[in-house]
């Protein structure tokens, strides 16, 4: 929505900072209760990270049941807890797990399709990650359409600059900027759901002990606004600095990028040296392999028999399958298409194709006889059907003996950032003495508490985008009680 003319005030009874899922989310839930509700995002557009994304976690749905799948929340709360060590706030694990099948019933009962629910991985079990029909963005649209059919007043083009707190310390509203001219949203409660700090380079410097400019952001790159607003009227923080890290990528190709994930190439660092199994199945912990390397880069390196292997046999990761087609979880290849990459990639200097391991090994800037003895070892290994240094499945252990070679550089990627501010379970904002913030509250990544140092894909599936859908119906369920004086 856009004003002809900005006026200097507006009244509502809550106003939602943030226009992706888990602000949409919040808005619908607490429009539903009655509230009267404003959503202001900063961008053109609304939908943030969620427009983009492929499936949501959930346990006991509708869709689930339906399926007779048994994805008993108790059980999936435990393996969250667990996969973290015990690192998070369990209630509000628990909050996000028993919430999560009512809300995909909720989410069909708008007109939204689930027709598949996967693994993400093989014999991930139970299939948890929920893929709508249209997948992230369609899910965003149905959002938007009952933003309108409940008369909630969205606008975009709009900076939240501070929020505004009443004598008596609690929440009276927002104040933001619109085409220039300063506006206050006044209300009772607010939400904040901006998106977390991915594309604000100073506060991942300040709160991401290993920050490095060569990682490769593959989300919206939000800047942490709610963060910041809310630490400055007294939040406490928690979970400051986490990333939600995925496997290397190639910032130029994303089907470069799955040919990097596979288990038959290897995986080098700087020094032309292995350094994991490149058989890791979850792409989230292959990310913290990659992420301890000098300068978060590597270099897979294939030959020319490995290469025709994985045109032939298909993508072996199904997490990229996802991403690429839903249901098809091993895409074959177009020869053509990785062709074309790969020649785009050699012109930028992102790429190398050699018939010499030794132009190879000076084009990544080693000693030749370094690259060579490692190349030789693995090819080793491969001869006697045992990878000696890191174990990898006998069936990925394709020698590097047939050229022309090629190394493809690739970097430590992440999606954006999953911590920040201090939340209970009722997504009320915390202070630094554990008491919530009267009228304030958060949902998605701009929150903490949630999410442990490796993001849990490996058993909760979807879960940053369900907990965005999640924690945003949470937060919006209750301000509108809070303000409403249920």
């Amino acid at each position: 929505m856009n004003l002809c003319e900005s006026p200097r005030y507006l009244d509502t009874e809550i106003v939602i900072v943030g226009g992706g899922g888990a602000g949409l989310a919040a808005a619908v839930a607490a429009g539903e209760k009655g509230a009267n509700v404003i959503v202001i995002e900063k961008r053109a557009t609304f939908g943030g990270n969620s427009a983009l994304a492929t499936g949501i976690f959930a346990a006991e749905s509708p869709v689930q049941k339906r399926m007779m799948i048994d994805a008993r929340g108790d059980e999936l709360f435990k393996k969250a807890m667990d996969y973290s060590h015990w690192k998070i706030d369990p209630k509000i694990v628990r909050a996000f797990v028993h919430k999560s099948g009512d809300t995909v019933g909720w989410l069909e009962e708008k007109g939204l399709k689930f027709p598949w629910v996967l693994p993400l991985y093989p014999n991930q079990v139970p299939p948890v990650l929920h893929c709508p029909e249209g997948r992230g963005a369609a899910l965003v649209k149905v959002l938007l359409k009952n933003c309108e059919d409940l008369d909630l007043k969205l606008f975009d083009g709009t900076a939240a600059k501070r929020i505004l707190i009443s004598d008596q310390g609690k929440v009276a509203g927002v104040l933001a900027v619109m085409k220039e001219k300063e506006i206050e949203f006044r209300s009772k409660s607010v939400v904040i759901a901006t998106g977390g700090f991915g594309g604000n380079q100073e506060l991942l410097k300040r709160y991401h002990p290993s920050y490095s400019e060569n990682r490769v952001l593959s989300g919206i790159p939000h800047m942490g606004d709610g963060l910041l607003m809310c630490t400055e009227i007294g939040a406490a923080t928690e979970g400051l600095g986490l990333l939600l890290l995925g496997g290397p990528r190639v910032p130029g190709s994303m089907l470069l990028t799955a040919v990097v994930a596979e288990p038959s190439p290897i995986l080098v660092n700087r020094f032309g040296e292995r350094f994991s199994d490149e058989d890791i199945l979850c792409h989230f912990e292959r990310g913290n392999t990659v992420d301890r390397q000098p300068d978060k880069i590597c270099y897979a390196l294939l030959d020319a028999k490995i290469k025709q292997y994985i045109i032939e046999e298909g993508l072996k990761r199904p997490g990229w399958g996802l991403q690429r087609q839903v249901p098809h979880l091993q895409p074959q290849i177009d020869p053509t298409e990785l062709e074309k990459d790969l020649q785009t990639e050699v012109e930028k200097g992102e790429a190398k194709v050699s018939n010499s391991w030794d132009e190879i090994a000076t084009w990544i800037g080693v000693v030749p006889e370094v690259l060579k003895a490692t190349v030789d070892e693995y090819n080793g290994f491969c001869d006697h059907g045992h990878d000696e240094m890191f174990v990898k499945d006998p069936k990925y252990l394709l020698p590097l003996r047939t050229p022309p070679y090629y190394a493809i550089k690739s970097q430590s990627g992440f999606l954006g950032t999953i911590g920040g501010i201090k939340i209970s379970d009722h997504m009320e904002v915390l202070n630094h003495q554990g008491n919530p913030i009267p009228g304030l509250y958060a949902a998605g990544v701009d929150t903490g508490g949630w999410q442990g140092e490796t993001y849990a894909g490996k058993v909760l599936p979807g879960s940053a985008f369900g907990f965005a859908i999640n924690s945003g119906r949470i937060a919006g369920e209750n301000a509108a009680s809070y303000v409403l004086g249920k």
